[in-house]
């Protein structure tokens, strides 16, 4: 995390400042705009600089902001004069006309083209899904084969603890399992 600089402002930064601001103001932008784009470059809080202009710098420029004012609508005179003279060429002349045209295409078919790409990708991850699911139903019926395999382990097991602990005479008992799968005792 840096650290915002609360030290005194140099001409330096003030100089800077106001060439930001001016230049928003040209540009049609906000002071607002201008007041972080300083804060960043010097390391200070947007209200900061908002502070330093309002209270110190813009008193000294102010035949600056009124020309950069100026500029703006200038600029704003500018740009509208030129898009009403494209509008007007490209409707009075083929060539434009046939170029919209041709964007148009251009778009229509990239869309059909996306749509397609969809569908196949859509396609593409039901087939997974399908396979995921079939390998889902196997392995849960794997799971449950091998749940009911140990649950009759631990039965013989018990089964076998059992007959261990009720064996009275201390002889040497083994166990032998039959066809069902219990275990009988068998005497030596």
């Amino acid at each position: 995390m840096s650290t915002v600089r609360q030290d005194a402002w140099t001409k330096d930064e003030d100089l800077f400042l106001a060439e930001v601001v001016l230049r928003h103001i040209r540009e049609g932008s906000t002071q607002l705009l201008a007041f972080e784009e300083v804060g960043k470059k010097l390391n200070r809080t947007p209200a900061a600089c908002g502070f330093r202009w309002n209270s110190f710098v813009r008193k000294q420029y102010k035949s600056g902001i009124e020309l950069a004012k100026r500029q703006r609508k200038e600029l704003k005179k500018s740009q509208s004069y030129l898009l009403e003279s494209s509008v007007k060429k490209s409707s009075s002349s083929n060539p434009s006309i046939q170029s919209l045209t041709d964007c148009i295409e251009f778009l229509q078919n990239y869309q059909k083209n996306e749509e397609q790409l969809i569908q196949q990708k859509v396609a593409k991850l039901n087939e997974k899904l399908a396979e995921l699911e079939k390998e889902n139903k196997k392995l849960k019926e794997e799971n449950h084969s091998l749940k009911e395999d140990y649950h009759a382990l631990l039965a013989i097991m018990e089964k076998a603890r059992k007959m261990a602990i009720m064996e009275e005479d201390h002889s040497k008992v083994t166990f032998q399992m039959d066809s069902n799968g219990n275990l009988e005792k068998v005497r030596k």
